[in-house]
């Protein structure tokens, strides 16, 4: 794929963009912090440098294909220049959690607080992807009917694609040694972040459920995931918040007394400290509750 090429689909009720499929040959596209309103699929063919995304820094190299989902903030710093192919959806032209039972990426490409927002390209798979990406082009330059439907089963087969990939390279943290307590805390804190995360905000409480110190939880945390407890719970009260702006019309007051927040205003500015807009803003842009009503 070294002819470049970018074709676009716009939303002809919003005016906003549908899906997007394009190819790059240097940093300019995302070389600035992205928070865009629909979810990205970037795979980089060449070149390596640095990503940011959250809270978290990644060095990455050729051949990962990374998953933004809408407002999910990343920026990419090369060292060497960087290649590849971008594919852009909103949840108006295809929705995840919507869909999750067809394709199961939820969860594992997208909003997964605790493995890295990429999977690497396998060369056994480099053909497949490149054969989707090739029928996505051929449809974008020739529309017929039922192009929606065609080019949604080529977006499919690029995400399960991905996420079988992801599930095979990311088993459940396993311990080097018997004498390892680590993986069996982080295991038991994911499952009780799970649990309580719209009653217990604090990472104290976490520290309690687990007999453990805040310091050593803390370290612990930041050492397997790169994240702080802090943001892992807060993460994870972001991502269930944004799925009930995308999917209900229930009122940001409900959404937030369901989370644990008595106070609308203060869950208001918790969720834009955390995703950079008001939820309101949000169910406005991405939200498929609208589209609903």
């Amino acid at each position: 794929m070294t002819n470049q090429f970018a074709y676009t689909l716009v939303n002809p009720q919003t005016g906003n963009l549908a899906f997007k499929i394009f190819s790059f040959n240097d940093k300019s596209y995302f070389d600035h912090i992205q928070r865009n309103n629909y979810f990205s699929l970037i795979w980089i063919t060449e070149g390596k440098g640095k990503l940011k995304a959250d809270f978290s820094e990644y060095f990455f190299s050729e051949n990962l294909l990374f998953a933004f989902a809408p407002y999910q903030p990343f920026l990419f710093l090369e060292e060497f220049e960087i290649k590849g192919v971008a594919i852009h959806f909103h949840p108006d032209f295809f929705c995840i959690h919507k869909h999750q039972d067809e394709i199961a990426c939820n969860g594992v490409l997208y909003n997964n607080i605790y493995n890295p927002p990429f999977v690497t390209v396998n060369q056994s798979i480099i053909p497949i992807l490149n054969m989707v990406i090739e029928q996505m082009k051929s449809e974008m330059q020739n529309p017929a009917l039922a192009q929606y439907e065609l080019l949604v089963s080529y977006l499919k087969i690029f995400l399960i694609t991905a996420s079988r990939l992801k599930t095979e390279q990311n088993p459940e943290i396993e311990t080097t040694t018997s004498l390892n307590k680590e993986p069996f805390i982080l295991q038991n804190l994911k499952n009780y972040i799970e649990t309580h995360f719209k009653t217990k905000h604090s990472p104290s409480d976490y520290a309690d459920l687990l007999n453990i110190t805040p310091k050593a939880l803390g370290k612990i945390t930041k050492d397997h995931f790169n994240k702080t407890l802090t943001h892992l719970i807060s993460e994870r009260i972001i991502i269930e918040a944004k799925r009930e702006l995308y999917l209900t019309n229930k009122a940001v007051k409900e959404i937030a007394y369901e989370l644990g927040y008595e106070d609308e205003h203060y869950f208001s500015r918790f969720f834009k400290n955390n995703a950079e807009i008001s939820p309101q803003m949000y169910r406005e842009t991405v939200g498929f509750a609208r589209a609903m009503s």
